[in-house]
């Protein structure tokens, strides 16, 4: 494990891509969350989407979340904008850091947005210039990048002339997102692999779902490969609403726990990830995913 990244920066998803899974969450328990997310030690959270409330209407009152949270001066907050619209509120909020999302296969696309993806990728270069005017960043998250519950599998130069595109148009890093839990080891080799060989100087994040149970043996992969960029969501929250079955993001806390065991920093305090796993449950209403949450990290035991 020698040749592991010596420490990962991991975003919290489970205010954005969380709660928009759930039927919708009162504004205050948005803001609790992640306010409580701020002190965890994690560095980055993904807090908003804005997006029209009848499309997800999860996450119709964005403004009002980004306006109550307490904004940890060490945490960088960011949203997700589906399209130039959505960019325009985010960064008249005061948002620094956008994500645009397209997905590699066109028939997710329409679902999601209802446009083709090189409909999509044309208004993301519309995106990109936006944000870099105002001074903010921009990335590009590349959904559906290992298959696609409408098409199925998606061919790697698929995904990969995708973002390379997105490259192209001035995009800050790139994001590959598991939507539906279809990618596995050898898969994660195959993509990262092509993406960096024409694109070597390009940030990478990964979105890994564990729909299908392999999300944290494709951490590992990643990590093997030098990696050291994640999205993961606390408790386990999340899914998609576009895509069937995708219920399922990878637990943050389960995340922390094995690269942390592993000797791969990433400054977040464990037991108060949990304990911010509990409140999610909490808020929800229902047992979310994540083992760790039940169990707890193995150096937990029980009194004889």
């Amino acid at each position: 494990m020698s040749d592991l990244p010596d420490r990962i920066s991991l975003r919290e998803v489970g205010p954005r891509d969380g709660l928009q899974n759930e039927d919708p969450v009162p504004t205050d328990a948005k803001v609790a969350l992640i306010d409580q997310l701020s002190q965890t030690g994690v560095r980055r959270i993904e807090a908003v989407s804005f997006v029209h409330p009848k499309a997800i209407p999860q996450m119709a009152d964005a403004d009002d979340v980004w306006r109550q949270i307490r904004r940890a001066a060490a945490v960088r907050y960011s949203a997700l904008v589906p399209n130039s619209r959505g960019a325009t509120r985010a960064l008249d909020a005061g948002f620094a850091e956008l994500e645009a999302v397209v997905s590699a296969s066109d028939t997710h696309n329409r679902k999601n947005v209802n446009r083709s993806t090189e409909e999509s990728l044309d208004d993301i270069a519309i995106i990109i210039d936006q944000a870099h005017q105002a001074g903010a960043t921009c990335q590009v998250i590349v959904s559906t990048a290992w298959g696609c519950p409408y098409e199925g599998e998606v061919p790697v130069q698929r995904t990969v002339a995708v973002a390379s595109r997105a490259v192209a148009d001035g995009a800050d890093s790139v994001s590959f997102g598991d939507t539906t839990g279809m990618a596995t080891p050898s898969r994660v080799q195959a993509l990262v692999g092509a993406f960096r060989s024409r694109h070597p100087q390009t940030g990478v994040n990964l979105h890994f779902h564990n729909t299908r149970g392999t999300g944290l043996a494709n951490v590992l992969t990643a990590l093997e490969l030098g990696v050291a960029d994640f999205d993961a969501s606390v408790g386990g929250l999340g899914g998609c609403p576009y895509a069937p079955g995708a219920t399922g993001n990878i637990a943050t806390e389960e995340l922390i726990y094995m690269v942390e065991d592993m000797g791969v920093a990433t400054g977040i305090d464990l037991a108060a990830m949990i304990e911010a796993a509990a409140a999610a449950e909490r808020i929800v209403g229902r047992t979310l995913p994540s083992q760790v949450l039940r169990a707890g990290p193995r150096t937990r035991t029980i009194a004889p």
